[in-house]
């Protein structure tokens, strides 16, 4: 008994800190990124061709997927742990009072809607061959949910507890004043694109920031269809009229 009692701790505090929409993507990006490390830099390129977001592979020639593929790649090994670190960090709290679907679609929401504010800021400037990569878009998302969900909650910055909602502020400010500043080779706009999103997603229930409901769109299409189908068939059955339920 108490060998059981020892283990289920241990599976509760695994599950607690480590919820499992957030350890699955902290495994996959870690795994992505050691097997593309190791691989021959042929490898790697060929890689970030097919899987890292381009213009012109994404709307040329219709790479589509790589606005979720993109989320997995990652630079160098800052990049990562940063991204991860974050990730886990103010993703758990997300996941647990959430559910792992919710936050899960949420994630992958954000780092898609990111995706897509790169792919059109660089087809209006023209610029069809840069390379996007890593989950900072889905991740400023992310932090946004945690300053909207949780604005007075302590974290630290660097040595410094500051808010959350200030954190997140100061964070998006300077993402604004990259976006105008000389080229670091960093996508402010998927990180911008993925806080906006992320932000109008959570606040779509607010007067003046109303955001389509495609999920409660396609459950009353499919309600309509069943009633449809049910209708004829009873049609075919006798000829009373039209069956509503």
């Amino acid at each position: 008994m108490a060998r059981y009692a020892r283990y289920s701790s241990a599976n509760i505090f695994i599950h607690d800190y480590f919820p499992p929409g957030v350890k699955w993507l902290l495994i996959v990006n870690t795994v992505i990124f050691v097997l593309t490390y190791l691989s021959p830099f042929q490898l790697q390129q060929h890689i970030r061709l097919v899987l890292a977001l381009s213009a012109q592979a994404a709307v040329r020639n219709l790479f589509v997927w790589q606005l979720v593929t993109y989320m997995f790649l990652h630079g160098n090994i800052l990049h990562i742990l940063f991204n991860l670190l974050t990730l886990w960090f103010f993703g758990s709290p997300l996941e647990r009072d959430w559910g792992t679907r919710r936050f899960l679609k949420f994630y992958f929401y954000c780092g898609i809607a990111a995706g897509v504010c790169v792919l059109v800021v660089n087809i209006l400037l023209g610029d069809w061959g840069t390379i996007t990569l890593g989950a900072s878009g889905a991740i400023f998302g992310v932090l946004v949910a945690f300053a909207v969900m949780y604005p007075n909650q302590i974290v630290l910055l660097i040595i410094f507890p500051i808010k959350a909602k200030y954190l997140v502020m100061i964070y998006v400010a300077i993402e604004l004043l990259l976006t105008f500043g000389p080229n670091t080779g960093i996508s402010t706009i998927a990180h911008l694109g993925g806080a906006a999103f992320g932000f109008l997603y959570l606040k779509r229930g607010v007067p003046g920031l109303p955001l389509p409901d495609v999920g409660g769109a396609y459950a009353q299409w499919k309600l309509r269809r069943a009633k449809k189908k049910f209708q004829t068939f009873m049609k075919k059955r006798d000829n009373r009229g039209p069956w509503v339920n």
